[in-house]
């Protein structure tokens, strides 16, 4: 399987004999390689031995088939010429990175590769993995170190199908044995070594070298997804010397036999798993794609603008009339705040026109089949209607769900929402939100789930009942039939850690936490900051990445703010977090309610009692309407 690499071990928590690789699938398995003995010679580059250079050719090869006792040539050739006319010309040709010569031959059993020339492509690949993929160091914060000393649990990566590798993950878990570079080496050359993943958090891996046993000494976190994890047998395959860590070389004298009963069953990664990580990380949107955005002033409608970066998903859109480049908005390609150029049109949402009359040179419309599509609806018989009320999430102050109306109901299943009590008599702040949407809920979801429900500003009949608020204001609530009741399986827990986007100020992406779990709906929290700041979005929200996303996209992650700055600098972060979210018109938290359960519209409800933070996955109703 791994072209002559011989590698087994004694089974492990997470082998399983019984299982193969799937190499021609074009997701990856879901059960990973298993390691098998071939009976060939399992090799690494000691200079004990294992392996050989021959000191006439160069040529490294098993030192087993290398010729007479002493085994310094490849070849009876090469013995006798070593003190031959020829000696001298060979040596020469071997310095200046000549090839070795035809008699060598014989010992390519393996695709061995001379010291010298594999020293020179380690350098040729490093230059090149600094040109292609450039990880952004946080200065002062590594997520390792972060969940080590706290023992934080990570959100597992098939939590998040829009980010790489979302969708074809497989089980790589803990157990399986990797090859990555080895760091306790005094070799000039760049040498390997076999690890087994100790922890894993989202793409990152706690890796621990074979022969440590239980010694943590050298453990070191490495993100699986980079240039430098490979399976157990691309040494072989590449021609990469394995090397035993220094600290450990005396522990065996014969290290073949060692890796022959430490990796037979051992899962790996599969041999296209690097193939699979550079396709997921190809996103269709290019710079110079014009599309429809919602317009961060007046979030009723929409402008054209113009893709002018693409990182990880993330779009950076400059405005269209903005000159200097500077008017921008970020979002994830698959947010549901971009759109094809036209679409305002279609479903009859407001768009601001632009002053300029044509298309600038080398812009050009993102095609529609690029976009991210909503569900289909049938809106012929019951459907939303104007003047009905909602709990909806403020766009404008993330952390609440307050009382809302239907303002406008477009096509394509499309409503215009206003917060009740904070509207603009224009209705310059009305949003868009689909009726499928997961932002919003029937009248009655926060209570029933003992989420706070912020009431109308200025609304003074305190505590807030939507019994009487509906009859105050002559209102009906939209039926409870025509929300989205879907539950995926997210796999979400309470306490995870990953790394979300502070949807207030869109280009910033933080460490955070899942704090609180209602069915589909994630409590954010953003680590350093006060809980005011918090955010409730969707399980399958595209602004929430795997612990160590930064760094596989090159994307700066914020780190959390220190305790000592949180305590002397409270004043100063809070005046700093208001002046961003003035931009956006949010609104200020409002006291706590407790409400209690009341008939709404005269009809009757059984209302289920709300997923707990810990039951977060599942299919599930949010409530059940009694039938006569």
């Amino acid at each position: 399987m791994f072209d002559g690499y011989d590698s087994c071990s004694e089974d492990t928590s997470s082998s399983s004999s019984s299982e193969e690789s799937e190499e021609e699938v074009a997701p990856l398995p879901s059960s990973l390689p298993i390691i098998k003995n071939n009976g060939q010679v399992y090799t690494y580059p000691d200079g004990k031995s294992g392996m050989a250079t021959c000191e006439m050719c160069g040529m490294v090869g098993v030192r087993d088939a290398f010729y007479s006792k002493t085994k310094r040539f490849c070849s009876v050739s090469c013995s006798r010429s070593y003190s031959s006319n020829s000696k001298k010309a060979s040596i020469l040709a071997r310095l200046q990175g000549k090839p070795p010569t035809k008699k060598a031959k014989v010992l390519q059993k393996q695709p061995l590769v001379a010291k010298l020339a594999a020293y020179a492509q380690y350098q040729a690949t490093l230059q090149n993995q600094a040109k292609t993929k450039a990880a952004v160091p946080v200065e002062g914060f590594s997520w390792g170190n972060y969940i080590n000393s706290n023992s934080f649990t990570a959100a597992p990566v098939p939590c998040f199908k829009h980010a790489p590798m979302g969708t074809c993950w497989g089980d790589i878990s803990e157990g399986v044995r990797v090859e990555v570079p080895n760091t306790d080496c005094s070799l000039p050359t760049k040498v390997f070594w076999i690890a087994g993943i100790v922890k894993l958090a989202g793409y990152n891996a706690l890796l621990r070298y074979e022969g440590f046993e239980s010694d943590s000494s050298l453990d070191f976190w490495c993100n699986v997804c980079g240039s430098d994890i490979h399976p157990v047998g691309w040494c072989a395959t590449s021609g990469k010397p394995l090397v035993p860590p220094r600290t450990i070389q005396h522990k065996y004298t014969n290290w073949k036999a060692f890796l022959v009963k430490r990796l037979t069953g051992a899962k790996t990664l599969p041999p296209d798993f690097s193939q699979k990580v550079s396709e997921s990380m190809q996103y269709p949107f290019k710079t110079s794609m014009r599309v429809e955005v919602v317009d961060k002033t007046h979030l009723c409608r929409t402008r054209v603008a113009v893709v002018e970066s693409v990182i990880g998903g993330r779009l950076r859109l400059v405005y269209e009339e903005s000159e200097d480049k500077t008017d921008d908005f970020w979002c994830h390609m698959y947010s549901p705040l971009i759109h094809h150029i036209g679409w305002s049109r279609s479903i009859g949402h407001r768009f601001k026109r632009s002053d300029i009359t044509k298309k600038q040179d080398g812009h050009f419309d993102a095609p529609s089949h690029l976009f991210m599509k909503v569900k289909e609806v049938d809106a012929a018989g019951e459907w939303f209607k104007e003047g009905m009320k909602l709990e909806a999430i403020d766009p404008l102050n993330l952390s609440a769900i307050c009382v809302a109306t239907i303002r406008k109901v477009l096509a394509d299943g499309y409503l215009m929402i206003g917060i009740d009590g904070s509207e603009a008599a224009d209705g310059s702040d009305w949003f868009c939100y689909h009726a499928t949407s997961p932002s919003i809920f029937p009248v009655g979801f926060c209570e029933i789930n003992m989420i706070e429900l912020t009431p109308p500003r200025g609304y003074a009949k305190l505590p807030f009942k939507w019994f009487d608020y509906l009859r105050e204001t002559d209102s009906i609530a939209a039926p409870v039939k025509l929300f989205n009741k879907e539950v995926p399986n997210h796999g979400f827990h309470v306490g995870m850690k990953l790394e979300a986007v502070d949807l207030m100020e869109p280009r910033l992406v933080c460490v955070a936490t899942v704090t609180r779990i209602i069915h589909r709906l994630l409590r954010i929290h953003f680590d350093g900051w006060e809980d005011e700041y918090d955010q409730w979005v969707d399980c399958e929200s595209p602004d929430l990445y795997p612990v160590g996303w930064c760094q596989l996209t090159g994307y700066q992650l914020q780190p959390p703010a220190p305790q000592s700055s949180r305590d002397s600098q409270s004043s100063s972060s809070k005046q700093k977090k208001k002046a961003k979210s003035q931009q956006y018109k949010g609104h200020k938290k409002m006291t706590s309610l407790q409400l209690k359960e009341e008939l709404l519209d005269g009809e009757e409800y059984s209302f289920l009692q709300g997923a707990s933070d810990q039951e977060s996955n599942g299919s599930a109703s949010y409530y059940i309407k009694q039938e006569p």
